[in-house]
Formats: C-alpha cells, structure tokens, sequence
C-alpha cells in the first residue's frame, strides 16, 4: 500500500497489490506530506453513487474522476499488521476547504457487514464521524444495515455507515450548493449543517509510519 515508500513522488493513478490482488488506486503526494491512497472522490457529479451493495463492494467509477474503491478493497487496505490515518478533504461551491483527519480507520470484513472502527479526529471540518458513524455497519439503497425504523441509505440517496441516519453523507447527491431537500446531498453537518451539498469530497487513507 505505501507507494511513497517505494520512491514515489508524484500524484496520479497506480497498481498497488493488496492480498495477491493488483488493483488501481489514486495516490496523493501533496497534502500533508503526501502518502495518501484516495477511496472516494466526488467532484463534478458525473458518477451515479445510488447504488446497490455489490456495487459499494466492488467499488466502481474511475480512480481518476469519481469513484468509490470497493468495500472489499478498502477492507483488505485497513486490515494489515499496519495502522491506517483516515481523511476527509472538502471543499464548498466558493472554493473555501476543510478537512478533518482521523488517526484510527478500519472496515471490517464482509461477513460484519463492513462494519467501521475510527477515533481521533483533528482538523478544521468538525468531527462528523466519531460519535454517529463509529461502531455502524455499511448500508446501501437494497440492503439496511442501518440503526433506524427505515432505510437512511434509500432516505438519504447515499450509501454510508449510516446510524439513525447521519452527520456525513459523501455518498448522496452532488446537489449545487445549498438545496431545500433535507440533508440527501453530499453533506457534512458539522461545517455547513443539513442543507449544503459540497463541491468536492475526497476520502484518503494512509499508514503510520
């Protein structure tokens, strides 16, 4: 997984080999030192993210535009013998960003549901994540993992880690900004509350060194 180890240096698109399977990443060498391994990306809403559980699994768009890695990937990434940082870059529709950093990431596996472990947050976004999401398995449109009396992911048109239901949604619709529908955008509560989809949303994950 650490392709800055290997030697290097530059942002873009390579194959890493993760229990004896090659897939292709994006690896950002900028931010914060760089080292990072993008799972999710959101920024011009040409990928449809309303999709079902074998999709969220497999991972699906381009590791170039958006996409989603795979659950199953993303599993196989936070549960070697290396502790994994998590974080969320953002940005809004007048290029303001924030982020917010986890310390602590893991999913685990398919038979618990991709259920999420993550603590220690740090940043400037709010922590959207520790108290709502920590400790939920993955739900998705066609299977309810979720903590509610109805379906957050059909609700909120997304697929996440939802409880009852959520203070982060990066899944959901890429709305333009500000909309009156509630909190079925690309939302992350702490910063700009239940009714501002962001422009742009990364997910990157990073071993301790």
């Amino acid at each position: 997984m650490d392709i800055q180890k290997s030697g290097e240096t530059q942002s873009g698109v390579y194959t890493v080999h993760v229990a004896s399977r090659s897939i292709q990443v994006y690896c950002d060498m900028v931010t914060d030192g760089g080292g990072w391994l993008v799972i999710q990306r959101r920024v011009d809403g040409s990928q449809n993210f309303r999709l079902g559980w074998n999709d969220y699994a497999a991972g699906f768009g381009s590791v170039a535009g958006e996409f989603w890695l795979g659950n199953r990937n993303i599993h196989l990434l936070t549960s070697t013998n290396q502790d994994v940082s998590l974080r969320f870059d953002l940005a809004d529709g007048e290029g303001e960003k924030r982020y917010a950093q986890y310390d602590y990431f893991q999913v685990m596996s398919e038979a618990e549901k991709f259920k999420l472990i993550i603590s220690g947050y740090t940043g400037d976004a709010g922590d959207a994540m520790s108290a709502i999401h920590n400790g939920m398995k993955f739900s998705t449109i066609d299977q309810d993992n979720d903590i509610y009396s109805k379906n957050c992911a059909v609700q909120f048109k997304g697929a996440w880690w939802y409880a009852k239901c959520h203070s982060a949604n990066p899944n959901g619709l890429y709305l333009n900004g500000t909309h009156t529908s509630y909190a079925d955008g690309i939302e992350w509560s702490p910063w700009k509350g239940q009714h501002y989809s962001l422009q742009f949303f990364e997910i990157k994950i990073r071993p301790h060194y």
